[in-house]
C-alpha cells in the first residue's frame, strides 16, 4: 500500500518507494531477529563483533562510523560486550588517548560460531531476488546511500 498524501507525482513516487524500503527492511530485520535473540545479541552488538572479527581491532569512533550509530551508543554497546567478556579495550602504548577494541577468545568463538548461520539466514531472506535483481538492488542501495 502506498501513500495517500495529496502531493505531486514525483513526491508520491518517492514516498511510495520509501514506504516499500521501510517495509522490506522490517521484513529482513524480523527474519534475523530470532537468531540474534537466540545468541543473546542485539543488532549493534553483532555489528561490533562482526566488524572487529572481519576487519580487526578498531577504535570506537571507527566502529561508530562503520555502524552508523552515535558514539555514545557504541560506548554503551562496548561496555556491555566488555562486561560479557566478548571484547576488551586496549590502550595504545604510543598514544595513550587511543583505545582500540579487540575480540577476546570468547568473543571470537561466539562470532565465529554465530556468523555463518546468520549470513545464511540473510541469504535465505534475500533469495526472493534473482542474482540479477540482487545486483541491481545493491547498486540502487549504494546509489541512494551515497547520494550519487
Amino acid at each position: 500500500m502506498g501513500t495517500h498524501a495529496k502531493v505531486t507525482e514525483p513526491t508520491r513516487a518517492a514516498l511510495d518507494a520509501y514506504i516499500k524500503l521501510m517495509r522490506a527492511s522490517d521484513t529482513v530485520n524480523r527474519a534475523l531477529k530470532a537468531g540474534l535473540a537466540d545468541a543473546g545479541l542485539t543488532t549493534t552488538q553483532l555489528g561490533v563483533l562482526e566488524a572487529v572479527y572481519h576487519l580487526g581491532p578498531m577504535c570506537q569512533r571507527a566502529l561508530s562510523e562503520k555502524l552508523l550509530v552515535s558514539g555514545g551508543n557504541v560506548t554503551t554497546v562496548v561496555d556491555n560486550l566488555v562486561r560479557d567478556g566478548l571484547v576488551r579495550r586496549e590502550r595504545s602504548e604510543v598514544d595513550r588517548r587511543f583505545v582500540s577494541i579487540h575480540l577476546t577468545e570468547s568473543g571470537e568463538k561466539r562470532i565465529a560460531g554465530f556468523f555463518p548461520a546468520h549470513a545464511e539466514r540473510i541469504r535465505e531472506t534475500m533469495a526472493v531476488l534473482s542474482p540479477a535483481e540482487l545486483a541491481e538492488f545493491q547498486r540502487l542501495c549504494k546509489k541512494l546511500g551515497t547520494g550519487e
